[in-house]
């Protein structure tokens, strides 16, 4: 609900999209079967392969918490 309110349907699916892109990257798929998989392009991926790697562990708290439901 409180994405609904502050995104617009764009922004949940890129957002959706990229949550996607790091599930794949953190089970080990390639960058041609996450592209083909998501529709993603090679440097949606590589960023967010990058805040995977170094980031805030923003993603991979999602990640986890999605594992968990």
């Amino acid at each position: 609900s409180f994405m609904e309110d502050v995104a617009t349907i764009g922004e949940i699916r890129a957002f959706a999209q990229r949550l996607e892109v790091a599930r794949l990257i953190d089970e080990g798929y390639t960058y041609p079967q996450i592209a083909q998989q998501t529709g993603a392009s090679t440097a949606t991926i590589s960023r967010v392969k990058k805040y995977l790697e170094y980031g805030a562990d923003g993603y991979r708290t999602v990640l986890q918490r999605i594992k968990e439901d």
